[in-house]
């Protein structure tokens, strides 16, 4: 990531004057002042990256006007300039917000130095605000499972993660490609720079050519700031292309053309920046299948293709079903603050005998979903997992809500957890009712989830709509459950 304007502010016109010329022949585009009068108009009329701010001039103090930099929407990095410097002075500038600090006079190695350090920082920056906006998505595991498939792929990653060749991961949804994608990277020589993945199919048509290559200000409605883009984030890094299939067809020849020469432009801008990027794509489609009915480029597809990498579905690893499992409820159980033991033989059952269309991501949600509804030192019960038994059409979430489970640990056999339903009705076990375990089972969605609707009914594996109608049943009968709910796309 590069920048591209910076203003100095200088009120001498032969420093005012090297300045320009260093940072000119370094291909900047300059804009210069001599009093913070004129710096602030040029601030109002435009955005820069970098400011070279005096110190001393006419017309006041320039760590006062570091104090105004401070306050813009898109805020530059300011390097403080001056010919009398004092320790005292240069940590009142750095606590104001200023970069770096340097003395006159300086030669054009200081201001590369400076450059470098500033791009990094820049990039940096970014990067995390990118990370913490997906911060509330699955961080991703080394590869769990023993068997032969799994195995081999194991093997290729191996492989290929020292090169820098592009991969192309297929594989139904939920199978775990990105988990590949994120392990191909932990292994390569890229590992200490960048990891950026964006969801292709997640971003609207015309917003995805930003999402990729940044735009500049007035680009288009809404563009009040230059943005960078994915590709120039990922400098020196690896960037996901996730579900890459949904790229529009007008989108292609650019994405191609990145590929191959490593350059692009922003949009609306005519400034080429060149990138070094590693690219790692998924698809839960046939793209050979695309090529043929001419919803895919076939050059794309080749430049995609160089080292194919198939994750199978759960269903045909089920030796991997029980170590997957617990591996999640190891972690979910940290996670969520609540000792279980394991799994009881009846919950393995249920779980190698399900067909998981979900894949691995349906059994994680499974196990976490689980991990809340038992018992605080106890092992997972069958009934705690909620899977549908064959040929049944209720979700899990419809099955917790709807079956009786136990009010304590005495109330169920510890070694067949038999359904209390199905029980010897002589015995007369403690249960609770239907309706409580609905109101039980929605509260700890609604605890876990902070209050946040759309993923409780999620979790739960219900309807929002469904979840907005029993939290009104609740509120109607005095009996809220609400936890400070909110809702979310």
């Amino acid at each position: 990531m590069s920048f591209e304007k910076v203003l100095i502010v200088e009120d001498e016109p032969i420093v005012r004057s090297l300045q320009t010329e260093i940072f000119t022949r370094r291909k900047f585009a300059v804009s210069a002042a001599e009093t913070l009068a004129q710096a602030e108009a040029l601030i109002c009329k435009e955005s820069f990256d970098l400011v070279m701010l005096d110190i001393r001039l006419p017309d006041g103090d320039g760590q006062h006007f570091l104090e105004r930099l401070a306050t813009l929407p898109d805020r530059p990095l300011v390097v403080m300039v001056t010919g009398y410097g004092s320790i005292e002075s240069a940590v009142a500038c750095m606590r104001a917000g200023a970069f770096d600090y340097v003395l006159k006079p300086f030669t054009p190695s200081q201001i590369d130095i400076i450059i470098k350090k500033g791009q990094t920082y820049r990039q940096l920056l970014q990067v995390n605000k990118l990370l913490s906006d997906q911060q509330g998505e699955d961080e991703g595991s080394l590869i769990v499972g023993k068997c032969p498939v799994m195995l081999r792929l194991s093997q290729l990653i191996e492989r290929v993660a020292p090169t820098d060749a592009t991969v192309l991961i297929t594989g139904e949804n939920g199978t775990g490609k990105e988990m590949v994608a994120r392990e191909l990277y932990r292994r390569s020589p890229r590992r200490q720079h960048p990891f950026i993945r964006v969801n292709c199919a997640a971003i609207s048509e015309n917003l995805i050519e930003s999402e990729f290559f940044g735009h500049e200000r007035g680009a288009f409605t809404g563009a009040t700031d230059r943005r960078e883009g994915r590709f120039e984030l990922a400098n020196q890094g690896t960037l996901l292309l996730d579900e890459v299939s949904e790229i529009p067809a007008n989108l292609q020849a650019k994405l191609l053309r990145v590929l191959q020469e490593r350059e692009f432009e922003r949009v609306g801008g005519n400034r080429t920046i060149k990138v070094n990027v590693r690219i790692i794509a998924t698809s839960n489609r046939d793209l050979l299948s695309y090529v043929e009915k001419g919803a895919f480029r076939q050059d794309l597809y080749y430049r995609l293709n160089v080292f194919p990498v198939h994750v199978p579905p759960l269903r045909e690893r089920v030796e991997d079903i029980v170590p997957l499992a617990e591996h999640f409820l190891a972690r979910l159980s940290r996670k969520l603050g609540i000792k279980v033991t394991g799994f009881s033989e009846s919950a393995i059952r249920a779980m190698q005998a399900y067909r998981w269309p979900g894949n691995v991501r349906e059994l994680q949600n499974t196990i976490e979903r689980a991990v809340i509804l038992s018992e605080e030192g106890r092992s997972v019960s069958a009934a705690a997992l909620g899977l549908p038994t064959a040929g049944g059409l209720f979700s899990a979430g419809e099955i917790l809500l709807n079956a009786p489970l136990p009010l304590d640990p005495a109330a169920a056999d510890p070694t067949t957890d038999v359904p209390l339903s199905l029980a010897s009705r002589d015995e007369a076990p403690k249960v609770q009712t239907i309706a409580v375990m609905e109101k039980q089972a929605i509260r700890g969605a609604l605890q876990h989830t902070e209050g946040n609707r759309t993923k409780a009914a999620e979790l739960l594996g219900i309807s929002i709509r469904t979840l907005r109608n029993k939290l009104q049943e609740y509120r109607e009968a005095g009996e809220p459950v609400e936890v400070g709910t909110t809702e979310s796309d």
